[in-house]
């Protein structure tokens, strides 16, 4: 039986512009993606018999919506199509669930990318990381960039990626205690969908922006009085549609002290921003320990 621990970490929108919709519905937007070494943690045992369960730390997140359980699913029907018919053994998975549901750090999406890595590591597939982040895709459009593992400016819904390499600063994350629906705000007629497009890779934080910010401000003051108050220490903006907000720090010293202060309804943690994700670091050593126990 084979245990295998991995982070799930948070990402942030260094900056979110929507530059159009199209006929479907969906917003072509362009963003960029970077991590922070904080968020869940996933353990992975597997097991002699076919199926594959979950439990959390979070008991209302068990259930067969979660994306954790539909990315297992996903990855082992990909597999059998392929006819990889080994796959016989199943997993349990375990999450130990720190980032909030609902605050616009990609937790749900990062915890889905964990396991499709996890599980293409412990069954022995080979299958690459393209066909790993189109298998994401079908399940979140923030899926991929996970898979992929290396911070990334994105296109399209969030598929396209470049890779990218912003200064890993030391943040700040604000949760103002309020959950906020993705598809509500991007279903609102009063978000703004005009944006010029960026030319990549010339961007600053200084002519960017987060276009979901200001109808999240309106429609959420916990969210407004959270920027103000954070604002007053460092740059800050909203990460993905919310309800999570950061602060830029040049030292990790500066954004603890900007923690202390920190009014007591609500909760944050200080991360510093990275290119890479760590499961990949790990993954890839563990298959390097591997293949020196094999030779």
């Amino acid at each position: 039986m084979e245990v295998l621990t991995l982070p799930a970490v948070a990402k942030l929108n260094l900056f979110l512009h929507i530059v159009g919709q199209r006929d479907n519905g969906y917003h072509n937007l362009q963003t960029l993606f970077q991590f922070v070494n904080f968020g869940d943690s996933l353990t992975f045992t597997s097991k002699q018999t076919a199926d594959i369960t979950l439990s959390c730390t979070e008991p209302t997140l068990e259930s067969g919506d979660n994306l954790v359980l539909k990315a297992a699913q996903l990855l082992r029907h990909y597999a059998k199509q392929l006819g990889l018919l080994y796959l016989a053994h199943g997993v349990h998975i375990h999450i130990d669930k720190r980032l909030p549901f609902g605050g616009g750090l990609g937790g749900g999406s990062s915890d889905a990318a964990t396991t499709l890595l996890a599980l293409r590591h412990l069954w022995k597939l080979p299958i690459t990381d393209d066909q790993l982040a189109e298998l994401g895709l079908q399940l979140g459009a923030d899926i991929p960039v996970f898979v992929r593992g290396h911070a990334a400016f994105a296109e399209g819904v969030g598929e396209h990626l470049q890779l990218a390499e912003p200064p890993c600063l030391w943040y700040l994350v604000v949760h103002p205690g309020v959950e906020i629906s993705t598809p509500s705000i991007f279903k609102n007629p009063d978000l703004k969908r005009d944006h010029s497009p960026l030319k990549w890779p010339h961007w600053s934080w200084e002519t960017t922006t987060n276009d979901c910010e200001p109808l999240v401000r309106r429609l959420y003051p916990e969210v407004a009085n959270a920027l103000d108050w954070l604002v007053e220490y460092a740059p800050s903006r909203l990460t993905g549609t919310g309800a999570c907000i950061f602060g830029r720090f040049d030292s990790e010293t500066l954004a603890r002290a900007a923690l202390q202060r920190m009014p007591a309804q609500w909760t944050g943690f200080v991360a510093r921003g990275l290119n890479e994700n760590p499961v990949c670091q790990q993954l890839r050593q563990a298959s390097t320990v591997n293949l020196t126990n094999q030779d």
